[in-house]
């Protein structure tokens, strides 16, 4: 049963990428799709933050990730390197959690 799901999967990825693929030049150069295309990962990962660092299973929760995000947030207003960016959440984080 497993291994079904995997090749289902595996067939469902494949035509999603063919589709992808299929889609016209004339229709990916409408400025609206470009925005679109644009802005969409963007939105993915800022969604992906927020689950990471707000939320433990079901719950929501505020705790020293919060802290982590925030001072990554300054440190990428002042233009840090992305280590330095990671660096300075990972320590904050750690930090918080240590007090």
């Amino acid at each position: 049963m497993m291994w079904a799901a995997i090749a289902v999967t595996a067939v469902g990825c494949y035509l999603l990428k063919l589709a992808g693929l299929s889609v016209p030049g004339h229709v990916l150069e409408k400025p609206i799709v470009e925005r679109i295309a644009d802005l969409l990962p963007v939105a993915l990962l800022a969604a992906l933050i927020a689950v990471q660092v707000f939320a433990t299973g079901p719950e929501l929760v505020v705790d020293a990730r919060v802290a982590g995000l925030l001072a990554a947030m300054v440190a990428l207003l002042l233009r840090a390197p992305f280590i330095v960016v990671v660096l300075v959440a990972a320590l904050t984080a750690a930090l918080i959690r240590l007090l």
